[in-house]
């Protein structure tokens, strides 16, 4: 965004996790940058302690006088914010210029060259890594990512000198419509969001219409045996990708011992001997598709090699609190049908012959109702499920729709409760478990250190 005209950035919704980057960025500009959120978190802690003013009541006269002129403030909002919000409609109503997130990332894709990574799933982990391998490199960038990364506590990376931009290209919304991508990642296509978008013919549309914004003399690389039709302009190099075909893909695969080390086959030359810092199954074709992503940056090969085997993860996308031989606890985010299927199958490939038990906190009324059958079948997949009720996020309930829709299509096979969320840490006290995964975009991620002390407390 043209900033010199502003002195302050008044943030509704400042403490999201895409939002708190760009709060962050504005911060480095030295800028005046306050701002509203519904609830104080950690982040937004944090966020304050680095110089921004955050308030957690929807209120006129908790705005600071710094951002009260329409000609000196912008104010930047997320979709997730209702209509009806007392602070956003007077900012609309006196004339201020109020954008959407994606549409202040769109202007940083104009200013610098954005390298993207869009998709139902996989998306945030694959943004991280290929913010990593190029931080560690020559190369550097700048980088607005959709969850902290362990290996710098943040979701944002700011280089005075690199040309690029690293920014995770969501959909929601169709707010990936703003960016104008140098080079941009399509990991998936599963429908999802059909609260926005109704039928996923639609979906669909909405990334055909993505890949035609890749800039001219850019690259698309697409995970092979998409439905999408892309339509990238003409003088656009397209490319393939997945685990074992396509323009990039693995050779030689070795897993064991808890590591997993592969080939890099390229058309910007091969890379031997990559190994996973985060060794399991779906990071082999997230990590296919960073490296894709910084060789065409102009990363090495030693350089990339180097920081793939560092790459640390992000906080609830494999996120291990406990693995040990007698047990393992992680958190993962996977709260679509598809990216719980794969988590699930990653678990299974790292850890064979083991019993898996998933705790699962549906995210959003209408997914569960457009998705309670696959659901049931992804959940299917482990050993036992527990399934709590649904976390509603930004929606209301809608009768008829409760996690009992896909408690009841799991297959018998599968030993199943359902609880109410409070009830987990009990559950977790009663059960033998021997691998636990907590799935889902929910808050029973809260959840996560007191689970953690109870099964330490059990393999004593």
């Amino acid at each position: 965004m043209q900033t010199p005209q502003y002195k302050a950035i008044y943030f509704v919704g400042a403490g999201g996790i895409g939002m708190s980057a760009l709060v962050r960025y504005y911060l480095s500009r030295g800028l005046t940058v306050a701002g509203y959120d519904r609830t104080e978190t950690p982040l937004t802690r944090k966020l304050c302690e680095e110089g921004a003013q955050i308030h957690y009541t929807d209120d006129l006269s908790l705005v600071p006088a710094a951002c009260r002129d329409a000609k000196t403030t912008l104010v930047v909002y997320t979709p997730a914010i209702p209509a009806d919000h007392t602070e956003l409609a007077w900012f609309r109503a006196e004339g201020f210029r109020v954008v959407k997130r994606a549409e202040v990332l769109g202007e940083l894709t104009r200013e610098m060259k954005g390298l993207c990574v869009a998709g139902t799933h996989g998306k945030t982990t694959t943004t991280a890594m290929t913010a990593h391998l190029l931080h560690q490199s020559h190369v550097g960038c700048n980088a607005f990512l959709g969850g902290i990364t362990k290996n710098y506590g943040t979701n944002y990376l700011l280089s005075p000198s690199s040309p690029y931009v690293v920014i995770e290209a969501d959909e929601f919304d169709r707010s990936f419509h703003h960016l104008r991508p140098y080079a941009t990642v399509v990991t998936a296509t599963d429908a999802d969001h059909l609260d926005i978008y109704g039928t996923e013919e639609a979906y669909l549309e909405s990334f055909r219409h993505y890949t035609s914004l890749v800039q001219p003399d850019g690259a698309l690389i697409l995970h092979t045996g998409l439905k999408l039709q892309a339509a990238p302009q003409a003088d656009v190099r397209v490319f393939s990708y997945s685990r074992t075909e396509g323009d990039f893909h693995a050779e030689h695969l070795r897993i064991g011992n808890g590591r997993i080390v592969f080939d890099l086959v390229s058309p910007f030359g091969n890379i031997s001997d990559v190994e996973l810092g985060v060794p399991v199954g779906i990071n082999i074709e997230n990590g296919i598709a960073a490296m894709a992503l910084a060789q065409i940056a102009g990363a090495s090969a030693n350089e990339i090699r180097s920081a793939m085997k560092t790459f640390g993860g992000v906080d609830r996308r494999f996120d291990f609190y406990l693995n040990t031989p007698q047990v393992v606890l992680l958190s993962d985010y996977a709260h679509h049908p598809e990216e719980i299927r794969q988590s699930i199958l990653s678990l299974r490939e790292v850890f064979t012959g083991r019993r898996i038990t998933g705790i699962f906190q549906p995210h959003l009324y209408t997914r569960t109702r457009d998705f309670y059958h696959e659901f049931a079948d992804s959940l299917s997949l482990l050993d036992e499920v527990v399934l709590t009720d649904i976390y509603p996020a930004r929606e209301k309930p809608i009768p008829g729709v409760t996690s009992q829709l896909i408690f009841d299509e799991i297959k018998p096979s599968v030993k199943k409760r359902l609880v109410c969320k409070t009830d987990v840490p009990q559950v977790v006290r009663e059960e033998a478990l021997d691998v636990v995964v907590v799935l889902g975009a929910g808050d029973v991620e809260d959840y996560m250190p007191q689970l953690k002390e109870i099964l330490l407390s059990k393999s004593k």
